[in-house]
């Protein structure tokens, strides 16, 4: 493992976060905080196909072995 992270560039931007597992479920928010093998997202929505969006409260702590890929914009769109 290694001693340090590379520390993404769209840190304080609103992401979209498509996950591994499940697959068809992607968390929208802003990264926050990238430390270590785990990103925090605040102000996030979780999104899972076939189901209206849900706002999560709290913070959201994902592993980075668990993003499949990051979309940054601010006009992020989601398909139903």
């Amino acid at each position: 493992m290694p001693l340090w992270y590379w520390r993404p560039p769209c840190l304080l931007q609103t992401v979209m976060v498509n996950l591994v597992q499940p697959p068809d479920e992607a968390i929208r928010g802003v990264l926050w905080q990238s430390r270590g093998p785990w990103l925090r997202l605040k102000d996030a929505t979780g999104y899972k196909i076939g189901h209206p969006p849900q706002a999560i409260t709290g913070d959201v702590l994902i592993e980075r072995t668990n993003v499949a890929y990051i979309e940054v914009g601010g006009h992020l769109s989601v398909t139903p």
